[in-house]
């Protein structure tokens, strides 16, 4: 409990249990941990678009064709360096080395015909997208 000295009388006496000055400080610190708690839960549960390369065509995600024109493809990607930069059908691709940690695994064809999804890989992050 908390007691408080009134500086005109010299008795102790209780706060009013429900003011606005008379904050809880296990109330305050449990919100501010939940707050925290939320927040990190946030951060890590955001998918990623991480991308690994795959050799078999069965074991893909997505058959990519790669284009050479901007007009044909279906999506317009940016590789990253960052992992945090790559965001879900963004077209910022942070490429993984580790199959379990890739949200896509992608087969590069050769035939147009095969592809579930054409590409063309660009320079600017900011052209990067779904068209």
């Amino acid at each position: 409990m908390l007691y408080e000295i009134k500086p005109d009388r010299n008795t102790i006496t209780r706060p009013k249990e429900n003011t606005v000055g008379n904050i809880n400080p296990k109330f305050s610190k449990m919100k501010t941990y939940c707050t925290i708690l939320i927040l990190l839960f946030g951060a890590f549960t955001v998918k990623a678009q991480k991308v690994y390369k795959t050799s078999f065509k069965s074991e893909a995600d997505k058959i990519i064709y790669v284009t050479e024109f901007k007009s044909e493809a279906d999506m317009i990607v940016f590789d990253t360096k960052f992992k945090s930069e790559a965001k879900p059908y963004s077209g910022i691709w942070f490429w993984t080395t580790f199959k379990s940690e890739a949200d896509w695994k992608v087969y590069f064809t050769k035939f147009k015909s095969e592809a579930t999804l054409k590409v063309y890989f660009t320079k600017f992050k900011s052209e990067a997208g779904m068209k």
